[in-house]
Order: structure tokens, then sequence, then C-alpha cells
């Protein structure tokens, strides 16, 4: 599969639709060591004159010590056919199984870093600043902790500068 390279204004997609309801991958790590999860949390806007996307991974995710070790990573988004690939991507871990093999997935290589050759779109992203959510920072008692949280880890952020897009062809 081909992808196609094109300027970020070119874009025009609802990003509550793509990120909430349709899901990405985040994938971290080369063509030779690298895992991929699920996400549905995350932003898109200007930070900095840049455009970036947020994304947030627990410390206790397979994937996070990839994302954390690299400076690239990928956001990568698929048609509806892909969602029980991605169902499982972001339910299984990749130190307990091959998620390539389990999802039929196809890793493709984009400047340098892993996305897959069935994505309908790519973000290549810049790590540029990260940081830990905390339970001390939520300004509301709405019960978001206790709903999001309980015993698991929170998250940390990545901002990261959209360097690239990529389409399929």
């Amino acid at each position: 599969m081909a992808f196609k390279k094109i300027n970020i204004s070119e874009l025009s997609f609802n990003p509550f639709d793509k990120i909430g309801k349709e899901w990405m991958l985040l994938t971290g790590g080369n063509m030779e060591k690298f895992n991929t999860m699920t996400a549905s949390w995350g932003q898109l806007g200007v930070l900095w004159n840049r455009n970036v996307l947020t994304c947030y991974i627990r410390p206790n995710r397979y994937t996070f010590e990839f994302v954390e070790n690299g400076e690239y990573l990928t956001a990568s988004f698929f048609g509806s056919e892909f969602k029980k690939a991605l169902s499982f991507c972001g339910s299984h871990s990749g130190r307990d199984c091959d998620k390539v093999k389990e999802t039929g997935l196809t890793p493709a290589e984009i400047d340098s870093c892993v996305t897959f050759e069935e994505a309908e779109m790519v973000f290549v992203l810049r790590k540029l600043y990260s940081y830990d959510l905390q339970e001390s920072g939520f300004l509301t008692d709405d019960g978001i902790p206790g709903q999001f949280f309980g015993s698991d880890p929170y998250h940390r952020a990545y901002i990261a500068e959209i360097t690239a897009v990529y389409i399929k062809e």
C-alpha cells in the first residue's frame, strides 16, 4: 500500500469522531522492534505555533517504553472495517501476544517510523513535551479519578508536533 504525503491544511474531519469514536493506533519503535496500542483520548490543535496532537499512555502499557524511549511515534487512523483489530490492540498487551499476527495488520515504515499499510491516514509525531496526570490536578469533584483510574496508574501525556501527514493513495 502506498501513502501520499499531504499538507496538513488539506485535512477536513471531525476530531471528536476521528479520535473518540473511530480511535487511533499509537505506535512507537522501529521496524525491528515496535509496539502499538489503541487510543481514544487525544487532542489536536496548535501550541507553540506548531500543529500538535496530545496523546495519553499509561506507564504500565508495553507501548509506553517504546514511545518514552524514542523521539518519534505515529498516530494511525483506519476505516470502520478495522474496528475489531483496533479493539484487539487496545485490550491485549504486546508483551503477551503478537498483535500483528493476531490482527492481520501489515507494518509499514514511514519517515523511519512504524505505521500499518491498512491505515487511511497517518500522523508522524515528534515529541515536544510530556507530563504526568495526577489526582491532585483535578479541579472538579465529579468522579473522574474513580471512573477512569481506580487502581490503574495515571497516564503520561505527550504533546507531539505533527511533522508529516500521509493518506492512503
